[in-house]
C-alpha cells in the first residue's frame, strides 16, 4: 500500500529513524518486509538505541506486536542484553527431558546440589523453548499472590485504594497472549518459600487448565496458557525430593541435574581460569586446574587413598568464583598483587568453604576439615591455610557444642 515502509525508505532516512524513536515504531508498524525489520533491529540495533541495553520499550513492544517479524527476530529483541551462556553443558538426557516435558504441558522442576548450575539451565530452557522469559526469585515471605495475583494497596491520589496485581505466572500469560508467543516463567529456588502455601492455588490451574485463577481490574480473565513454559530450580540442601509435598511431584516433571560429564566439567574449569585469571597473574594455572579438580573430586567423591566416600554432593558452578576472585586479587594493582598464593587460599576460604560448612553435619564438618589440610600439604604453589583454618575452627566450635572439646 502508499502507506508501506520499505528497507530503501528506512536506508534514506537512517539519520531521523537514529534520533526519534515514534518514527521508528512507526517504520515497523508500516513495514513491508522482514528484511526491513532485520535491517532495523540487527544491522542498526536501533531497539538498543531507543529503548536501551535491556528492557520491553516502544521500539521492542511494536517488533514483538509485529505479523511480519520471525519468532527468531522477537527472540533478539526479547533476549538482548541477556548474558546466559549460549552452549549448554548439562548432561544431554537432562537437557532432552526437560524440553519433553515442557513440549508436552508439564512445568518442570530441575532440582539438585548446589552448585550445578541449574538457574543458568533454566535461563537456557526458557531461551530455547520460548522467545522470551521472566526471572523470579523465591523469598519466604512468597504467597500464593506472588504467583497468581491478588489484591495490592495503591497510595496513588489523594486516599487509599485497592488494584489488582497480577502474579508471576499471570504476568507470563499475559505477555504470551499479548505477543502470541511461547514465553517462559522460571521460579528460582523456591524451597525459600511454603511451596504447598504458595503453589496451592496453581495446582488447581495445573488440573483444571480452562478454570480461571485471576481477573484484572480491566475485566481480563487469566487462565493458565500453553505457551507458557514454567519451570522451577530448587537445592537439595534445602529440602529432600522425599520430603516434597506429593502434590508437586505429581503435577510437575522432577529433573535431577547433579554430575556433569568430566570433559564438560573440566571444560568449564578450564573456560573460567582462562577468562578470569589467565595472562592477569604469575599463578601457574595448570595447577590451579588440578586445585579444582582435586578439590572437586575430593567433595564429590572421596578418596581413593583412604576408601573414605564422598563428603557431599557439591556443584562446579561455585568454582567460578574463585576464579574470578582470583584474577581481580592478583592483577596489577590488585590485593594480592604481591601475595598471590595467598589469594587462592583465601578465595576457597571465601566462596568454597562456608558453602560447604551451610549444610555440613558434625561428620562431614571433620572430612572438610582434614580434606582441607591434605590439598594445603599436596599443592605447594598455593596457600591453602585460610581455607583449613576456617574448617578447623567450625570442627572446634562443634565439638565444644557437643560436649566434646577437650
Amino acid at each position: 500500500s502508499d502507506d508501506s515502509y520499505t528497507l530503501e525508505d528506512a536506508k534514506n532516512e537512517i539519520g531521523i529513524l537514529r534520533r526519534v524513536t515514534d518514527d521508528v515504531v512507526a517504520a515497523i508498524e508500516n513495514a513491508d518486509s522482514e528484511e526491513l525489520l532485520e535491517y532495523l533491529i540487527e544491522d542498526q540495533e536501533l531497539d538498543v538505541t531507543h529503548d536501551g541495553e535491556r528492557g520491553l520499550g516502544q521500539v521492542r513492544q511494536a517488533v514483538l506486536e509485529s505479523p511480519l517479524a520471525s519468532d527468531r527476530l522477537k527472540r533478539v529483541v526479547s533476549l538482548r542484553g541477556d548474558e546466559t551462556p549460549e552452549e549448554i553443558l548439562v548432561p544431554r538426557d537432562v537437557e532432552r527431558n526437560a524440553k519433553v516435558a515442557l513440549d508436552a504441558g508439564k512445568p518442570v522442576v530441575l532440582y539438585g546440589p548446589t552448585g550445578t548450575g541449574k538457574t543458568t539451565f533454566a535461563k537456557q530452557l526458557a531461551r530455547e523453548t520460548g522467545i522470551g522469559y521472566a526471572l523470579n526469585t523465591a523469598t519466604p515471605s512468597w504467597t500464593p499472590s506472588d504467583i497468581i495475583g491478588g489484591i495490592s494497596p495503591d497510595y496513588t491520589g489523594d486516599s487509599l485504594s485497592y488494584r489488582t496485581k497480577l502474579g508471576c505466572v499471570s504476568e507470563a500469560v499475559q505477555r504470551a497472549r499479548r505477543f502470541d508467543v511461547e514465553y517462559g516463567v522460571i521460579l528460582d529456588e523456591i524451597t525459600r518459600a511454603d511451596i504447598s502455601k504458595i503453589f496451592g492455588p496453581l495446582y488447581t490451574a495445573i488440573e483444571n487448565p480452562h478454570q480461571t485463577i485471576f481477573e484484572t481490574d480491566e475485566g481480563e480473565t487469566i487462565e493458565l496458557d500453553e505457551r507458557v513454559n514454567i519451570i522451577c530450580t530448587m537445592n537439595m540442601s534445602d529440602r529432600t525430593v522425599n520430603e516434597l509435598d506429593n502434590a508437586i511431584t505429581r503435577r510437575f516433571a522432577m529433573i535431577e541435574l547433579d554430575e556433569y560429564e568430566e570433559d564438560k566439567r573440566r571444560q568449564l574449569f578450564e573456560t573460567w581460569i582462562s577468562t578470569h585469571v589467565g595472562g592477569q597473574t604469575d599463578l601457574d594455572e595448570t595447577e590451579l586446574l588440578r586445585l579444582f579438580e582435586r578439590d572437586y573430586q575430593g567433595i564429590n567423591h572421596g578418596n581413593e587413598s583412604t576408601s573414605q566416600g564422598s563428603i557431599m554432593r557439591f556443584g562446579p558452578m561455585h568454582y567460578r568464583d574463585v576464579a574470578v576472585f582470583v584474577g581481580v586479587a592478583c592483577r596489577e594493582g590488585g590485593e594480592y598483587e604481591y601475595d598471590q598464593t595467598d589469594a587462592v587460599g583465601q578465595a576457597f576460604r571465601t566462596y568454597i568453604v562456608p558453602r560447604l560448612l551451610n549444610s555440613a553435619a558434625f561428620p562431614q564438618v571433620e572430612r572438610i576439615a582434614e580434606h582441607y589440610r591434605a590439598l594445603n600439604g599436596e599443592f605447594e604453589a598455593f596457600d591453602l591455610e585460610p581455607a583449613a583454618e576456617l574448617a578447623e575452627r567450625e570442627l572446634e566450635q562443634e565439638r565444644r557444642q557437643m560436649g566434646s572439646y577437650e
